[in-house]
């Protein structure tokens, strides 16, 4: 069994025999809405009636970080009532802010170009991208699924 530790990001491996078993973690998993970030935490709200709070350290949002958007919906973890780990959901529409311009009716079919999208994430796009397209991308992969009207 690989196991990785949401604290610090260590993977070990354990042998088990057949019929062992452990105990399972004390954590609890959660829809949260993403606010913002200060610069130090990613600030996330309770989606039920409580509209509790919490910030997430850089080690939380590790590997959600290219995919965060404002008011959009992540499966947060919390340990002792502190975010431990951030999964985005498993597509993201995110807006291009940076690629080389597109040529109409350019489109050779496997030929990508790098694009920065608004969260910061640089995913290859066909060549027709422009700037201010919105994608649709899938955030397990990192791969550009299609164009979204706005």
């Amino acid at each position: 069994v690989k196991f990785r530790n949401l604290l610090n990001g260590r993977v070990w491996e354990r042998t088990y025999k057949s019929g062992e078993s452990i105990e399972a973690a004390d954590v609890m998993e959660t829809d949260m809405e993403y606010l913002y970030s200060d610069g130090e935490f990613w600030h996330f709200m309770k989606t039920d009636d409580s509209y509790e709070q919490v910030a997430a350290d850089s080690n939380a949002i590790s590997e959600a970080k290219d995919w965060l958007k404002e008011q959009d919906v992540y499966q947060v973890i919390l340990w002792n009532e502190a975010p431990i780990s951030v999964t985005p959901p498993n597509f993201v529409e995110l807006e291009v802010t940076d690629t080389d311009p597109g040529l109409k009716g350019d489109n050779a079919q496997g030929v990508t170009k790098p694009a920065t999208l608004s969260s910061g994430a640089i995913v290859k796009v066909p060549l027709f991208i422009n700037i201010g397209d919105v994608l649709r991308v899938d955030t397990r992969t990192a791969e550009y699924q299609n164009r979204v009207n706005k």
